[in-house]
Parts: C-alpha cells; sequence; structure tokens
C-alpha cells in the first residue's frame, strides 16, 4: 500500500480507519525527516495492514497545531481514532515497526 498524503480534508478517514495508523509529520527541508521518510515508505509497502500517511507541517499547520507537533519529525501511531504512541526525532526502522506492534 503506499503512503496517504493526510490534510484536514482527508483527515477523518485516517481518523476512522480500523487500521492501525502511521503518521509522519514532516517538512521538505528537515534534514531528519529526509532520513526517516524513506523507512516510513518501506514500511508502508512491506506491512498492509497499516495505514501510513505522511503530514507536511508546513502545508497542514491546522493538523500540526492539533497534534502539539513541536519539532518534526515527529511520528504518530495512531489505534481507534486515539493516540497510542509518539516519537520525535529520527528512529531506526525497527523502532518505528516496534512503536506500531505496542
Amino acid at each position: 500500500m503506499s503512503v496517504l498524503s493526510v490534510n484536514k480534508n482527508n483527515f477523518d478517514f485516517v481518523k476512522t480507519s480500523d487500521k492501525s495508523v502511521l503518521l509522519d509529520f514532516y517538512a521538505d527541508w528537515c534534514g531528519p525527516c529526509r532520513m526517516v521518510s524513506p523507512l516510513v515508505d518501506e514500511i508502508s509497502e512491506e506491512n498492509p495492514q497499516y495505514l501510513v500517511g505522511k503530514i507536511n507541517v508546513d502545508q497542514e499547520p491546522e493538523l500540526a497545531q492539533a497534534f502539539g507537533v513541536a519539532s518534526i519529525p515527529m511520528l504518530v501511531v495512531m489505534k481507534n481514532g486515539r493516540i497510542v504512541q509518539q516519537s520525535v526525532g529520527a528512529k531506526p526502522k525497527s523502532q518505528i515497526l516496534a512503536m506500531l506492534e505496542g
């Protein structure tokens, strides 16, 4: 499954997903975000049981504010519309998967 570009117009779809959701809050100018991005892409391709989305904080400031994003990259795991895990900073793929499985 490909990564969903999340915005305020399709966020309700994400929030009501039956799948566990991984959200990657990023910006194009952010170096650590560029390190995490291909890992998030791999997780999406290899794990169709998860809904994976990316949110550009420069284009979606309302969503970034709603999630209290102060630093990026920020990864958020949601289940049943609720945040169950979140992490700031670049992480290896194994730690990102552990967040989803936790």
